[in-house]
């Protein structure tokens, strides 16, 4: 897919809050819902990386956190 400096973008979220951009004028594909602004790629992208600060897939962070939490009742 080619974009031209006037393409408007969707910052996009999936169920493991990976965050991505996808063209404003088409259909989100499975998996993925709308979230934060529409704008350009470059506003787009500077958004996703003031929110998306733990790029680890959200079931990671998960069993990272219950293996941790184990640890500290001396599982």
């Amino acid at each position: 897919m080619e974009f031209d400096d006037k393409t408007i973008f969707q910052v996009v979220i999936n169920h493991e809050e990976q965050y991505s951009i996808w063209p404003a004028d088409r259909e989100l594909p499975l998996g993925w819902k709308a979230t934060g602004p529409k704008g350009t790629k470059e506003e787009s992208l500077s958004y996703i990386e003031s929110v998306w600060t733990d790029m680890r897939p959200l079931s990671l962070r998960k069993k990272i956190e219950e293996m941790e939490r184990k640890i500290n009742r001396g599982e």
